[in-house]
C-alpha cells in the first residue's frame, strides 16, 4: 500500500489546545517540501504559518478556512499519485484526533513549574529528554517563555529543554535582582543552581542574548554553547522607541503598533497576543519595573553593556541568527560576531526570528549544539 502522510494541527507552545485555520497557502496538487509554509493558523498567542514536517504531494485539504480545530486534528493529506481517491477518503474517515486528555497524559508533566530563587518566585518550563546537557532558553525585554512556543518542543525532541520567565516578566515575581546585565546573568546562574543544572547550552533572544553572553564571560564553566537570536550586546544601537513605547503602552490602541515593530509582517500580531501582553502590563509594579530596566540597559538611547564584543576570548561555540529587517536591534551588529561564529541572516524577517522562521532557527540550533 502506498504511503499516506497526514498534515496535523501542530502544538505551538505549552498551553495551545486549538487553532483557527486562517488560510491555505498552497493548492491541491502542489509538491510539498519539508519546511514549506502550507497554511496559516491562529492561536491564542500568535498567527503563523504551519511549516510542512514531511515532503509529498498535497492530495486533499481537509480543514476549511475559519475552522477551529484541536491540536493533532487532521488538516490535510499528502500521498503519491498512485494512491486512489477512495483510499484517501477511507483514511480521512478513519482518522481519529487524540483527545486533549490523552495528549496531557502523554506529556506526563505540568505545562509550567515554579521555583524560588533568592526569594523570587520564578515560572519555568521543563520539557524534552531527561538525559544530556539541557538547552536553556532566555527571552528578552518585556517577553516571557512563550516567546519560544515554536521552539521548545522541536528542540525537546533531541535534548532536555528549560525555559524561564526572567524576574519581572511573565508570571515570575514582579521584582528585579538588579537592573544590569550582570545582575540578571548572575540570577540565571543561581536559577541553574536551584535546578541542579551544572552546565547548559544557552539560547538567548534580544536582551536574553546579551544575558547569555554575559554568563559566558562571568561563568564560562556553566555555558556549553551560545545560540543568539537578534541579540542585544553587540553594539550600541537600540530602538528605544520600542522599549519606551512598550513600557508606557496602557491600551490596545497604544500597544498594537509597538508590538508590530517586532515582526516584518505586522499581521502576525493578533488581538489575543495584544490582550495577553496587556494582561501582563497591568500587573502592579510592571510599568515601573520595565522603566527601571529600560533606563539601566539603554541609557541615553544606547546599549550600556555590550558583552557580545568580548565573546572571542571565551572560546565558546557561537551561533548568531538575525532578521535582516529587525527594527529593534540592527542586523548590522551581526558583523561584530566573534571570529569562528556561525552567522545566519534571514531575508524578510524582523526581530522575532525564532517565531518568523522557526523551522530554520530550530534546525540551526540543533546543528549547532549537535542533534
Amino acid at each position: 500500500m502506498a504511503a499516506i502522510t497526514p498534515i496535523i494541527m501542530p502544538k505551538w507552545g505549552l498551553s495551545m489546545k486549538e487553532g483557527t485555520v486562517n488560510d491555505w497557502l498552497v493548492e491541491v496538487g502542489t509538491q510539498i517540501t519539508v519546511g514549506m509554509p502550507i497554511l496559516d493558523v491562529e492561536t491564542d498567542k500568535i498567527a503563523n504559518a504551519v511549516e510542512a514536517p514531511d515532503a509529498g504531494l498535497l492530495r486533499r485539504k481537509v480543514a476549511t478556512v475559519g475552522e477551529v480545530l484541536p491540536v493533532k486534528a487532521l488538516l490535510g493529506v499528502l500521498a503519491d499519485k498512485e494512491v486512489g481517491d477512495a483510499e484517501i477518503d477511507a483514511y480521512i474517515a478513519a482518522f481519529v484526533t487524540p483527545s486533549a486528555d490523552a495528549d496531557d497524559d502523554a506529556d506526563a508533566a505540568p505545562a509550567y513549574l515554579y521555583v524560588e530563587v533568592d526569594g523570587l518566585r520564578v515560572r519555568y518550563a521543563q520539557r524534552g529528554k531527561t538525559e544530556g546537557t539541557p538547552v536553556l532558553f532566555i527571552h528578552g525585554f518585556g517577553g516571557d517563555l512563550d516567546n519560544w512556543l515554536f521552539n521548545i518542543d522541536a528542540i525537546g525532541e533531541k535534548h532536555p529543554v528549560i525555559a524561564l520567565d526572567l524576574p519581572g516578566h511573565g508570571q515570575s515575581a514582579v521584582k528585579l535582582p538588579g537592573a544590569s546585565l550582570t545582575a540578571l546573568a548572575d540570577f540565571v546562574v543561581r536559577f541553574m543552581d536551584v535546578l541542579e543544572v551544572p552546565q547548559a547550552h544557552l539560547v538567548g533572544h534580544s536582551v536574553g542574548g546579551a544575558i547569555a553572553a554575559q554568563m559566558a564571560l562571568s561563568q564560562p564553566q556553566r555555558v556549553a554553547s551560545l545560540s543568539l537570536i537578534d541579540s542585544a550586546g553587540f553594539g550600541p544601537d537600540i530602538n528605544t522607541g520600542y522599549t519606551e513605547g512598550f513600557t508606557k503602552a496602557a491600551s490596545r490602541r497604544e500597544l498594537k503598533p509597538v508590538l508590530e515593530l517586532l515582526f516584518k509582517d505586522p499581521a502576525l500580531v493578533s488581538r489575543p497576543m495584544v490582550d495577553d501582553v496587556l494582561k501582563y502590563k497591568r500587573l502592579d509594579g510592571v510599568t515601573e519595573l520595565l522603566a527601571s530596566l529600560n533606563e539601566s540597559l539603554f541609557k541615553d538611547g544606547q546599549q550600556v553593556e555590550q558583552p557580545g564584543l568580548a565573546l572571542a576570548g571565551t572560546g565558546k561555540p557561537v551561533l548568531m541568527v538575525w532578521g535582516k529587517d529587525d527594527q529593534i536591534v540592527p542586523a548590522t551588529h551581526a558583523a561584530n560576531a566573534p571570529t569562528g561564529a556561525t552567522v545566519e541572516l534571514f531575508d524578510g524577517v524582523g526581530h522575532m526570528a525564532q517565531m518568523e522562521r522557526s523551522g530554520d532557527v530550530n534546525r540551526l540550533i540543533l546543528q549547532h549544539i549537535g542533534d
